[in-house]
Order: C-alpha cells, then structure tokens, then sequence
C-alpha cells in the first residue's frame, strides 16, 4: 500500500472535492440539486433530458441521484425509467472516464512511473470489477472511473462494467418509483443496491481464487 500512497492520496484529494462541492451546493440551496423530488411528474422528453441531464452532471455536482431515478422509474414505468436511469449512469461514467484521460498529464507529474505501473497492472485485472462493483456508490463511483481514465483501461471494458454496474441500482430505483413508494422505501432500496454490490465483490474474489 505505502508504494501506492501518492495514488492513494490523489483519490482521497477527489473525494474531498467532491464532499466541498456538496458542501458549497447546500450552502447555497440550489432548488433542483438539494430538492427530494427533482423531476416534473409529467411524462415527455423534457423530463427525460433532465432525468438523464442530472445523472450525468452527478460527476461534477452533488445530484440526489437516488430521488432521480426513482422519479424516473415514478413517470415512464419500471422498463422506461430502467433504460433512462442506465442512460445517464453509463453516460456518467463515460464523462468521468474521458475527465481521467485529460487529467492524465497532470497525473504523470504527481506520481512516479513506478506507482504508475502498478496502478497500471491493478486496474488491468480488477478494473472492471472495482467499476462494476462502485457504480452504485455516491463519491466511489465518481473516483474510480477518473482514476481509471487515467490508466490504460480501454473505453469499451469501461462501458461494459459501468453497464452493468449501473443495471442493479437503475433496476431497482425503477420498480421503488413504478411502485410508487415513499423516499423511505428508497433508502431500503439503496440498502438492497449495496447487497447486490457485496455480491459482485463475491463472485470476483470467487473468481481470483
């Protein structure tokens, strides 16, 4: 770990950027990223473009991404708000990705080849797993998919494990919305994304045995 720590350190420095953004969001109350219900409750692409706007602009600002899809499952249904959640939660990881591949310069002067390297060959044979298994994580999701840009993890491994990283989590947000449950019933939700999480990290270590 200590020969990662510059690495380390530069996701922690994410993390908290991350975590200030939040702060500078609630600070100043801005209506559609603080408010519990951040869709119109009409169906139509308007409200598509902001669901799936929303979802992607998670990378840069604190979204309640969680209200989103539920209010996208709430609308177009569970098939509809399914597709459109996956939509903005791929096209995120997409963003965040193509945000690590610009940054990767600026990397390369904050951290030797050598931790280079090894980030290098850890991302080569867990990468896909680390991107699956975070996609349902608020801040982790984020990190991973910048530090993996800044690797030589291709686009199409990315888009494959941020799809179905984010399948579970749209999926079940979906059917709390279609079902029209209360914001509780989400957070349980959530509770059952992170058991689906824990699965995949199961099977993956299965699998490295």
């Amino acid at each position: 770990m200590r020969r990662m720590r510059r690495y380390a350190a530069v996701a922690a420095g994410l993390i908290v950027t991350f975590l200030l953004m939040f702060a500078v969001v609630e600070a100043l109350g801005v209506p559609i990223l603080t408010s519990e219900v951040p869709l119109p409750t009409e169906a139509g692409a308007g409200t598509a473009s902001l669901g799936v706007g929303l979802l992607v602009v998670d990378v840069l600002l604190p979204v309640p991404s969680s209200p989103v899809m539920v209010g996208l499952g709430a609308v177009f249904g569970v098939v509809g708000g399914t597709l459109l959640s996956l939509l903005g939660s791929v096209a995120a990881a997409a963003l965040a990705f193509g945000l690590g591949r610009r940054g990767g310069g600026l990397l390369d002067r904050l951290i030797n080849t050598d931790e280079r390297d090894r980030a290098d060959a850890l991302l080569a044979r867990w990468g896909g797993i680390a991107i699956v298994a975070t996609r349902p994580i608020p801040l982790l999701a984020e990190t991973v998919a910048i530090l993996a840009g800044t690797t030589s993890m291709g686009w199409r491994r990315l888009l494959i494990s941020s799809f179905a990283g984010s399948l579970p989590p749209a999926l079940a947000y979906s059917l709390t919305g279609a079902s029209a449950a209360h914001l509780g019933d989400g957070v349980a939700m959530f509770g059952l994304v992170l058991l689906v999480t824990g699965g995949f990290w199961f099977a993956a270590w299965r699998s490295a045995r």
